[in-house]
């Protein structure tokens, strides 16, 4: 069991935020201005917890704000916040002026898996060279984990929600070495039928 943290702070947004992720956030309604305004002033983190269709989950993203990029007039802020540690939402509370909860802290187990690791960062240099006609360098590709490749990416919030409850960097990696691979699939595909289409429907010599 990890750290227990009473009467935490939530934001709950239509989005996943994964630990070492930077988002943006438009702070405006008046019960978020006054969290992040404690959040500020104590230096305290907060959480952040996907609120999609079918209802709040369970497992979310402690948030530390790293910048304040505007203030306004009517205290709204435009802030900028990175993920850090996974949390469980055990309770909620409901005597506040905003969002809160029981929350306890998740720790990843220790497995690893320098194999999957290799296959996850090689599938996802062959999707960011589709993408962008540059392949990351070694080294740059050495130093992410699954969350840092899934932060760098649109992945749909079903799939990253997926990645934030597993609690095995090598599974992590595994889903995410799919996900990749599915991703390069779909953009070629795509591409050879634009390469038809702007042909009269005519495959080249040799497709």
């Amino acid at each position: 069991m990890g750290t227990e943290i009473s009467r935490f702070p939530l934001f709950p947004l239509g989005l996943v935020l994964l630990p070492g992720e930077p988002v943006p956030l438009h702070v405006f309604e008046e019960r978020y201005k006054l969290m992040i305004g404690e959040c500020l002033d104590e230096e305290r983190e907060f959480g952040i917890i996907w609120l999609a269709d079918d209802a709040l989950k369970d497992v979310g993203c402690c948030a530390r704000i790293m910048r304040v990029l505007e203030r306004f007039d009517d205290g709204r802020l435009n802030i900028v916040v990175e993920g850090t540690t996974p949390f469980r939402l055990e309770r909620r509370i409901g005597d506040l002026a905003y969002p809160a909860g029981d929350i306890v802290l998740l720790d990843d187990d220790d497995a690893t898996d320098d194999a999957a690791a290799a296959r996850a960062r090689s599938a996802y240099a062959d999707l960011v060279e589709q993408v962008t006609d540059e392949r990351p360098d070694d080294e740059a590709l050495a130093e992410l984990g699954a969350y840092g490749m899934a932060a760098t990416l649109d992945i749909a919030p079903a799939a990253k929600q997926s990645l934030l409850e597993l609690r095995s960097e090598p599974v992590r990696l595994e889903q995410l070495e799919a996900l990749f691979a599915e991703a390069l699939k779909r953009i070629r595909t795509a591409a050879r039928v634009a390469e038809q289409a702007s042909g009269n429907g005519h495959l080249k010599p040799g497709n």
